[in-house]
């Protein structure tokens, strides 16, 4: 199912090593301005969302809350508190400086390292997110295995992403997302192709359902998602087993 999307680059083909090494540039590229154009983008929307994925995860005193491509860090911000650990694991080392120049809490550390090789031990973590990162991975399924070995007997799991919108708006969110999303790089960023990129790995991700398959698929429990702003985003969640 997400064979295209491990193999492509945006529209183009390309073997697993080269699309690793466009991404990452994708994303030295843009890093100063990536939340500026997150704003944009979305008109904000996406502070909502993040909101929203920061309240399923709950977090609870004693945790330790790693933040997968977590890069400036607004989702650990969320997660943070001074009873609790919080992990950013980024291999962008440009796009978490941009966060430690924000001045990061007390709390969040940094980690320089990629999904389908998470830099922590085996069933030490009590959860994990990833928002609008899982598509830039090189392999979707050996990014869901590392974190169900990452976390603990019952840590929970969940991912932010776009994904398919109901069916009636698609026409105008097409038309937006290829028309006014590249321009708005170009103005904002000064980047028109690495958005070109993002707007065109949104189309090859699996939709809902697609998506839920693999993480049952990697062996999660208690698999759900919900849809938000009418399946422009959506939160994919699921546990690892307690035994």
């Amino acid at each position: 199912m997400s064979e295209p999307l491990d193999r492509s680059f945006g529209y183009e083909c390309v073997e697993p090593l080269e699309r690793e090494r466009r991404i990452r540039n994708v994303f030295r590229l843009v890093a100063p301005r990536y939340d500026r154009m997150n704003d944009f983008m979305s008109m904000g929307i996406h502070r909502l969302w993040k909101r929203y994925l920061v309240q399923r995860v709950a977090p609870r005193a004693g945790e330790i809350l790693v933040d997968l491509a977590g890069g400036t860090g607004d989702v650990a911000c969320g997660l943070a508190g001074a009873d609790r650990d919080v992990v950013i694991v980024d291999p962008s080392t440009e796009m978490m400086n941009q966060g430690r120049r924000r001045r990061l809490p007390d709390g969040i550390r940094c980690l320089a390292g990629k999904g389908e090789a998470i830099p922590l031990k085996d069933s030490s973590v009590d959860a994990v997110t990833i928002a609008f990162g899982i598509r830039n991975t090189t392999s979707m399924e050996q990014t869901l295995a590392e974190v169900l070995r990452v976390l603990k007997p019952g840590g929970r799991f969940y991912c932010l992403e776009f994904s398919r919108p109901w069916a009636p708006i698609r026409p105008l969110y097409d038309l937006y997302s290829f028309l006014v999303i590249p321009r708005l790089g170009a103005l904002v960023a000064g980047e028109p192709a690495a958005y070109a990129y993002l707007v065109e790995s949104i189309r090859r991700f699996p939709p809902q359902e697609a998506m839920k398959a693999l993480f049952e698929k990697a062996g999660f429990e208690d698999v759900g998602y919900r849809n938000l702003s009418l399946g422009i985003a959506c939160v994919h969640w699921g546990k690892r087993a307690t035994t």
